[in-house]
């Protein structure tokens, strides 16, 4: 990636992931990955690498298979977590045509091929992951030390959070009682993974990662937006195959969620403003960042609004909303439901209000830098389909609570944007993985391209260290005397 500068101020960009990708600078910073890899770097070793070289001389299958052999260790080393966003755009829009408002006989046939694919590129690229530190184990801690790498492990999360979504909505339990069971204990384990993300990074950013206000990018979002998915797909799950007793708890457990991503993913929108208006908009590689914080608004808004209706739709059901049974009767309850319901829908116009100004802005922005700037694609231009697909989910799910036709025409009018955006990324996607141009980390690049023998958990901060570190240090440096 070649470093920008933003708005006359030096802007470190390299570190950024969202512009990763590059055609012409990825494939240099490979080779040169390569390169370090055949001098014995990583875990590649002089042995194998020789053996290579030696088959490729030799001619015949044997070198082409070498050559493959050889391509596919380069794409699994630089295979970074920032491929889940491609699950993200296209989980997102089997989900919004599976519900568009307006629907045409096949449409919900196109919709789970789609689901289907998204299923395959998902165990695809775990294993690709799974592979990759295994192989390579330091690279594991250095990805989760580099500045904006680490942020993008919030795609996992919320790429199998669409995986749950399409397993409620499209098979339900048509399957049976035990996939749906299934299916719930995936949307557990999407839970805990976003939880542990959404805490867990904002913990590294504070002690192990070198920040500062000009390097602040709509890719803080991803870590903190999980919990705020995974409770939207709570809220789906209650309301199509839970029983009550487990759609109880899964609310519950969904609000949870909410209030620990949206609060955060509030306060960083609140930086990425500030840094917006001081340093400006973030350069060509980096400018789909913007659209970025249109995800906690949109999904923000149809979680609250989802979880609403589910808690209406349990109180019908089983004559509880969320309080226990034994605590108010069966009118109580209802009312309740209906008290929730009534207090969510304009929180969530509110919240929908909020994205369409950031979505004006974002658009604003793009054209301004299109203007006097070439927009070269990468693999982040993946952020555009999953914050756009969520705010259209927000406005179509308004147009069914609301019983409006400007919203069910405006949600769909979104959708078929947002699928046509998914067409065009995903064809530029596949024309560079053809040409292997698109394999780029930058947590590789930050250290001369091969993976580090030992990363050491350096603390960023400043501390005094124990006493009894610096007794024994003083001890072990007497006895080396």
């Amino acid at each position: 990636m070649n470093p920008a500068a933003d708005g006359g101020h030096s802007v470190h960009i390299s570190s950024n992931s969202i512009g990763e990708g590059s055609s012409t600078d990825a494939r240099a910073d490979d080779s040169a990955g390569i390169d370090a890899q055949r001098n014995g770097g990583g875990s590649l070793g002089k042995g194998n690498v020789n053996s290579l070289n030696a088959a490729e001389a030799g001619g015949g299958l044997s070198g082409r298979y070498a050559r493959y052999a050889r391509e596919l260790r380069r794409i699994t080393l630089h295979f970074t977590p920032s491929w889940f966003s491609v699950n993200m755009g296209t989980g997102i829009t089997s989900i919004l045509l599976y519900q568009l408002p307006y629907q045409f006989k096949g449409l919900h046939v196109i919709a789970e091929i789609i689901f289907a694919l998204n299923v395959a590129l998902f165990l695809v690229f775990t294993s690709i992951s799974a592979a990759r530190y295994t192989i390579w184990p330091t690279m594991g801690p250095t990805m989760l030390f580099h500045e904006s790498q680490s942020l993008f492990l919030g795609t996992f999360a919320m790429g199998l959070a669409t995986i749950v979504n399409m397993c409620a909505l499209a098979i339900g339990t048509s399957w049976g009682h035990n996939f749906a069971l299934f299916t719930w204990a995936m949307w557990w384990l999407d839970s805990i993974i976003s939880i542990l993300i959404c805490l867990g990074l904002p913990f590294l950013q504070f002690t192990r990662h070198v920040q500062s206000l000009d390097k602040v990018t709509g890719v803080w979002l991803l870590p903190v937006v999980a919990p705020i998915v995974s409770a939207a797909s709570g809220g789906i799950l209650a309301d199509n195959i839970l029983e009550p007793s487990q759609a109880r708890l899964t609310i519950i457990v969904s609000y949870i969620l909410w209030g620990a991503g949206f609060g955060l993913a509030f306060i960083i929108m609140t930086l990425y403003y500030a840094r917006l208006a001081i340093y400006k908009v973030p350069p060509a590689t980096l400018i789909v960042s913007a659209f970025l914080p249109l995800g906690p608004c949109g999904q923000g808004a149809f979680g609250l609004l989802k979880l609403s209706e589910s808690i209406l739709h349990l109180s019908d059901r089983s004559n509880q909303a969320l309080a226990g049974a034994s605590l108010f009767s069966a009118q109580d309850a209802h009312i309740m439901s209906i008290s929730i319901y009534a207090v969510s829908t304009p929180i969530a116009l509110v919240l929908w209000g909020l994205g369409l100004a950031w979505l004006s802005l974002a658009i604003s922005s793009l054209i301004d830098l299109w203007l006097v700037s070439e927009l070269q694609f990468n693999l982040g231009w993946w952020g555009f389909t999953f914050p756009l697909g969520v705010f259209c989910t927000a406005t179509t799910q308004l147009g069914r609570m609301l019983d409006s036709g400007a919203f069910r025409i405006l949600g769909t009018v979104l959708s078929l944007v947002e699928v046509l955006l998914w067409l065009f990324i995903a064809s530029m996607t596949l024309v560079r993985v053809w040409h292997g141009t698109i394999f780029f980390a930058p947590c590789l690049a930050a250290i001369g391209g091969e993976p580090p023998a030992h990363v050491p958990p350096a603390r960023k901060y400043v501390f005094e260290p124990r006493q009894r570190s610096r007794s024994r240090s003083a001890s072990r440096n007497r006895s080396s005397a």
